[in-house]
């Protein structure tokens, strides 16, 4: 009987390199915040050249295991959810421009997402995390009402947009969720600045915002999850309308009335939030 054949890959020498610094650095040999040895002690003790040890730092800094700097000798670090999140960033933004069917496969991730996070922020959000989301709006309503600057600057209003929408991640204290919507948001940047130029759609996105804020105030899971996903259904109902070429009504647009409250149920009063004085 022939035994199947079990041919060993052929690696290169870096490969090798970085497989056993990372082996040093998961046995907690070399611990973050620790520098690994200089590049002329690697070469001495593996036995190999210059490139082979800096292609395999460079493939460590990648991996987001050490950072790299001019001049210093290479550094353990602990990977956080924003560096392993931007390590994907540009074949995300590539894709994107690459295959236009990808923006509305992300979207409808956004939408699953974002909307089982407003549930969890309402279930978990405290004053504190209250009062930095309301800041928040408050800093996107006052963007909203310098109409000179934001004409011709939409990428301001859609900053604004971003930070409300990662404060609302931030609130269900899982440091990956204001990672990835932070990302995202960065992703499709040109896709909002297309949609904030529609008539009504800023005054539109201020309003849902704060429909989305009183249910997470009111600490109701269901209302917030159904305030986001219209919020977010129409947006990408509207980026639809504006990719066929579609003329965007001139009045402000509506969004979809929320579901009436149950018998008994009430809504909490919506705290007055400060509006800039006009000048």
């Amino acid at each position: 009987m022939t035994e199947a054949r079990e041919p060993i890959q052929r690696r290169k020498l870096y490969q090798e390199v970085y497989e056993r610094l990372l082996e040093r650095i998961r046995s907690r040999e070399i611990l973050p915040g620790e520098h690994l040895p200089s590049e002329r002690e690697l070469m001495d003790h593996y036995g190999v050249g210059r490139s082979a040890v800096r292609e395999a730092m460079l493939a460590l800094a990648r991996a987001g295991i050490v950072e790299v700097s001019h001049g210093e000798r290479a550094r353990v670090v602990l990977p956080t959810a924003e560096s392993l999140v931007a390590q994907v960033a540009a074949g995300a933004q590539h894709l994107l421009r690459m295959d236009p069917a990808s923006l509305g496969h992300l979207k409808e991730v956004r939408e699953f997402l974002e909307t089982g996070i407003a549930r969890i922020a309402a279930q978990r959000a405290d004053a504190a995390a209250l009062a930095r989301l309301d800041e928040a709006l408050a800093a996107h309503h006052r963007l909203a009402d310098e109409r000179g600057r934001l004409a011709g600057d939409p990428a301001s209003f859609v900053d604004g947009d971003r930070e409300f929408h990662v404060a609302i991640a931030a609130m269900t204290g899982n440091p990956v969720f204001p990672a990835i919507v932070d990302a995202m948001f960065r992703w499709l940047g040109g896709h909002y600045r297309a949609l904030v130029r529609a008539p009504g759609a800023e005054s539109l996105t201020l309003r849902e915002h704060d429909d989305i804020r009183d249910a997470i105030a009111r600490r109701d899971p269901q209302a917030a999850e159904e305030a986001m996903r219209r919020h977010l259904a129409r947006a990408n109902a509207l980026y639809g309308t504006l990719l066929r070429g579609e003329p965007t009504a001139p009045q402000p647009l509506r969004s979809a009335r929320a579901p009436a409250r149950a018998p008994g149920r009430s809504a909490a009063p919506r705290k007055a939030r400060p509006r800039p004085r006009a000048g």
